[in-house]
């Protein structure tokens, strides 16, 4: 086996860790302030799952992408969803070859690493649904052929969640396939300082390569250390602690959608990607409690008396967490 994909704890998983750790450096070079969006979308990476990013216009979703992709050497590409964006536009479609007079695939953005579906509620879900088969099973089927798609790959797809005229919400079964919704706040004081610090002396947030962000990591990084998560271990007691969350929200009387086998699964990869980054070969209940709002709160459905008393997903979920024991 070679060294890059030994289990975690070898040299080549350390150097991997390591390197995916610099990511961090060359992203807080351009955006300030959003360290736990950059954490989710590693523990994306490494779990093979797909990030919602949710955030008011101007808190830099659409520049962590893009400075995330230059920091991981990885192809990029933005999509901008809207109401009249078709399927075709985002898979690729036949088209007729002028030279050889026969259909041929022109493959459409969905094939590239990192794909950025920049305000994905505002296409309908005709488009939406597109994205599905990509998302699950890492390839794209048009005219009877499945074409895989290149790895790593991870969709980052933006919502505002202000403006809710010309959206259509994303069904349970595709908020189901995004492995972690993340919410980017407004920056506090200090760091608005700071981004209007950089802005003064020149920064261009359209540059990033001008900002000094440089590759410190690559492909073969991410797919070493998907590989290492792999090895990281899950304790009997662990995994139960896991199921009793996801039982306790589908028995709670405030929500009429608990998490589903699929949500308990995203939370036990999600667990052992974040102990890996830490340096570590087990997963603790620590781990399962940092990461279980960000895997579970988007799969969750409130009831409308819930909703008219003012409950809110994540109290009902931050509810649901305390009443169950934590494993020793």
């Amino acid at each position: 086996m070679s060294e890059t994909v030994n289990p975690a704890g070898t040299a080549g998983a350390d150097e991997a860790r390591a390197r995916l750790a610099a990511v961090r450096t060359e992203v807080a070079k351009v955006v300030v302030g959003q360290d736990a969006a950059v954490s989710g979308l590693l523990v994306a990476l490494l779990c093979r799952g797909h990030v919602l990013m949710e955030g008011v216009p101007g808190v830099a979703k659409t520049l962590l992408v893009r400075t995330l992709a230059g920091a991981l050497a990885v192809d990029t590409k933005r999509v901008q969803f809207t109401p009249d964006l078709m399927p075709g536009d985002i898979t690729g479609s036949m088209v007729i070859d002028s030279h050889a007079g026969e259909l041929s695939f022109r493959a459409g953005p969905l094939f590239t690493n990192l794909l950025l579906a920049d305000e994905i509620n505002r296409t309908p879900p005709k488009t939406q649904s597109a994205l599905l088969e990509a998302m699950e099973e890492g390839q794209v089927s048009v005219d009877g052929t499945s074409r895989p798609l290149p790895r790593p790959f991870l969709v980052a797809a933006t919502q505002n969640p202000i403006e809710y005229e010309g959206t259509y919400p994303l069904p349970e079964a595709q908020l189901d396939r995004f492995l972690l919704k993340v919410v980017l706040p407004v920056p506090d004081r200090d760091a608005e300082l700071e981004i209007l610090r950089r802005h003064a002396a020149g920064f261009d947030p359209r540059d990033v390569a001008g900002a000094g962000v440089r590759p410190v990591a690559s492909p073969a990084d991410i797919v070493a250390g998907q590989q290492s998560v792999q090895q990281v271990q899950v304790s009997p007691e662990v995994a139960g602690y896991i199921v009793d969350i996801a039982r306790a929200t589908r028995n709670s009387p405030s929500l009429s959608l608990g998490v589903s086998p699929r949500g308990a699964t995203a939370l036990l990869h999600a667990s052992r990607a974040w102990a890996w980054l830490a340096g570590r070969d087990f997963v603790t209940p620590d781990d399962v409690k940092a990461l279980a709002h960000a895997t579970l709160a988007h799969r969750l459905g409130l009831r409308p008396e819930a909703e008219l008393d003012g409950a809110d997903v994540n109290q009902v979920l931050a509810s649901a967490l305390g009443s169950v024991p934590v494993p020793r």
